[in-house]
C-alpha cells in the first residue's frame, strides 16, 4: 500500500473522485502542508494558515500506478490556475501533489514535466514533501456521499469516468 496527497481546489469533490480510482482503497480530506498544527476549516478559509484543501489516498500500487493517478489527477483540475479550481478561490484551492517516499518525487517530476509539454500557459501545481497532514472535520469526510447534491466542481461524468478507468500498465 502506497499514500499519495492530492490537492486541486475543494476536497469534496477530489476526494468523490479519487475514491472512484480502481485501486484506491481509501481516502480522506484534510489540510496539508501550512503553518499551523491541526486547523481547523474555518482558520483555513479565514485565518491565513496557508494549508491547501488535500486528499490523502493510499492505493495499491499493483492495481494502480502512481503515474496512472497522476495522469487521473490532471484531468480534474485545471493546472494552469493559481490559487482556484471552478469558483473555488483562494490559496486553500491551489493545486499540489504532496509525497511521503522520496522515491515518488522524481515520478511526480517527470509527470509534471509530460504535462506542461502539451500546454502554452505554465503549470503551477506544486511538488513538494508533505509537511503535517490534519485530517478535516468529520462532515468533510465523504461530503458527498452524505449529501449527493453539494458543490462539486467536478461533474458526476468526470467522477464515473475515473471510477471506469484501468491502469493498462498495472
Amino acid at each position: 500500500m502506497k499514500t499519495i496527497y492530492l490537492a486541486g481546489g475543494c476536497f469534496w469533490g477530489l476526494e468523490k473522485y479519487v475514491s472512484s480510482i480502481p485501486g484506491v482503497k481509501s481516502t480522506s480530506v484534510g489540510y496539508a502542508n501550512g503553518k499551523t498544527e491541526n486547523p481547523t476549516y474555518k482558520e483555513v478559509c479565514f485565518m491565513g494558515t496557508g494549508h491547501a484543501e488535500t486528499v490523502k489516498a493510499d492505493y495499491d500500487d499493483t492495481e494502480v500506478s502512481l503515474d496512472f493517478l497522476l495522469k487521473t489527477f490532471f484531468e480534474a483540475v485545471d493546472p494552469t490556475t493559481l490559487n482556484r479550481q471552478g469558483n473555488d478561490r483562494g490559496t486553500q484551492y491551489r493545486s499540489g501533489i504532496y509525497y511521503t517516499d522520496e522515491k515518488d518525487s522524481a515520478a511526480i517530476k517527470e509527470a509534471l514535466a509530460k504535462l506542461q509539454e502539451g500546454l502554452h500557459e505554465k503549470i503551477v501545481i506544486e511538488c513538494l514533501p508533505l509537511s503535517g497532514y490534519y485530517e478535516a472535520e468529520e462532515y468533510h469526510q465523504k461530503y458527498l456521499d452524505k449529501n449527493p447534491s453539494g458543490y462539486c466542481h467536478i461533474g458526476p461524468d468526470m467522477i464515473e469516468k475515473a471510477r471506469l478507468c484501468r491502469d493498462p500498465n498495472v
